[in-house]
């Protein structure tokens, strides 16, 4: 999973790229702790090349959302692949993280 975070005027845009799962979420949790930590009111995550999440990679995704909300702060996903979209409904987690 590779990572890119680019803030601008108080949003964080989040570009990810490859498979979220048990072997890289550790590395992906580091990755998002800035966001976590920060103060940013929104932020935006393409997930155009998210290829795979397992369900550690679920649980890193509500983590980051909880965080978040706690602190006023809105999360977006956008531009899913449908088989990356249909793990998130199947879960359930499409109706507690923004999906456009």
């Amino acid at each position: 999973m590779n990572v890119k975070i680019n803030e601008e005027e108080g949003k964080a845009f989040v570009k990810l790229e490859g498979r979220l799962d048990t072997t890289n979420a550790d590395q992906f949790l580091k990755d998002i702790t800035p966001l976590m930590e920060g103060a940013q009111k929104e932020i935006d995550i393409d997930c155009t090349d998210m290829e795979y999440t397992s369900s550690q990679g679920l649980r890193m995704f509500l983590m980051l959302q909880k965080t978040v909300s706690a602190r006023g702060a809105r999360l977006m996903l956008h531009n899913m692949k449908p088989h990356v979209k249909e793990v998130f409904d199947i879960t359930g987690f499409s109706h507690i993280i923004t999906i456009l």
